[in-house]
């Protein structure tokens, strides 16, 4: 096993776990406090700085975003500096362009941000905006060129270039559509980059985008079924309770080689999804009980280890990857709501 560390927020403390991945599994090294309400957050793992979106408190009015510095060797995390959203909390943030600029979606205020990074890991105050009811999730291309926004509500990936100044400027055309009453919510880039695949909330599909790799712009191809059918589980239906429900509560993906991970929280498990010669996804070869409401999983920089939270859990799993199979290290205990995880 790698000798990397994994960070995990635990929403329900308001805490952030660090844990080293050992040859026996994970120990946990620290608990970092003070981060109210963080449910994500970025690794810039080169220069050991973490990035966590926080929610406004009795200490600050508005909610914002932590600078946070990674002690390797103890895992504590030291806050550097903060900056204000007055928008409200984001509910996605990731780095691009070598850690120099941050990008955030935020599911509540409906809009989505870039910020400069400085070299001291600090973040300015949104350079610019985006305006999308409940946006999901950003990532950016591999080279930073291009930028893609995910609204849940609108069924569509706004797609935008991010120019030399961190201004944003639609594609042509400037979103790419979902299907109806899918809620689109988190997405991932096959290794070559011509290829997008978006996991829907409501109706636990992978979308398989193809992406013309010049400019950018995505275009629809198909849809893969990444929930167990032995479920039966009904097609969501926004603002209602999907537990209550049985309805189909899809949420994060990742990709392993030559397989596209999906995890749905009414059944709790994680589905593996061969990628084809063309991109295209085989339909799922298996489904791996997991953590109760697996909101968030990550993948270790090897391929090699899934991590997967639950927000009904208050541990996590560690699994060791083999091909389309997941094979259970153990499961350590965290924090309430344990909801975001990432290596670092």
């Amino acid at each position: 096993m790698s000798s990397s560390l994994v960070l995990v927020a635990n929403a329900g403390d308001s805490s952030i776990s660090t844990f080293r991945v050992t040859d026996d599994g994970l120990q946990r090294l620290a608990v970092t406090s003070g981060t109210t309400g963080c449910s994500n957050f970025a690794v810039d793992a080169e220069r050991g700085l973490v990035y966590a979106s926080v929610k406004a408190d009795d200490d600050d009015g508005d909610a914002g975003i932590l600078t946070l510095s990674l002690n390797r060797e103890t895992g504590e995390l030291t806050s550097l500096s903060r900056v204000a959203l007055p928008g409200g909390a984001m509910n996605y943030l990731s780095l691009t362009r070598g850690g120099s600029a941050l990008l955030g979606a935020a599911y509540s205020g409906g809009y989505g941000i870039v910020c400069g990074v400085d070299d001291a890991g600090v973040v300015s105050p949104p350079v610019a905006e985006v305006h999308l009811p409940r946006l999901h999730s950003v990532l950016a291309s591999g080279d930073g060129r291009h930028v893609y926004f995910v609204s849940l509500e609108t069924d569509l990936v706004a797609q935008c270039t991010l120019e030399a100044d961190l201004a944003l400027t639609p594609l042509d055309p400037p979103t790419a559509a979902a299907p109806d009453g899918s809620g689109p919510r988190h997405l991932a880039f096959s290794d070559d980059e011509r290829s997008v695949y978006v996991l829907t909330e409501f109706t636990g599909e992978v979308l398989r985008y193809r992406r013309d790799p010049s400019t950018g712009a995505l275009d629809l191809v198909d849809a893969t079924q990444a929930h167990d059918p032995s479920e039966k589980l009904r097609h969501s239906v926004i603002d209602e309770d999907p537990r209550e429900n049985h309805y189909v509560w899809g949420a994060d993906i990742h990709l392993t080689d030559g397989v596209v991970w999906a995890s749905e929280r009414t059944a709790s498990t994680l589905a593996a999804l061969r990628i084809l010669d063309d991109g295209s996804l085989s339909e799922p070869t298996g489904f791996v009980a997991t953590e109760t409401q697996p909101r968030g999983f990550a993948v270790s920089p090897d391929r090699r280890l899934l991590v997967a939270a639950g927000e009904g859990s208050t541990t996590v799993s560690l699994y060791r990857v083999d091909g389309t199979d997941l094979h259970l290290q153990g499961r350590y205990e965290t924090g309430r709501g344990a909801n975001w995880v990432r290596f670092a």
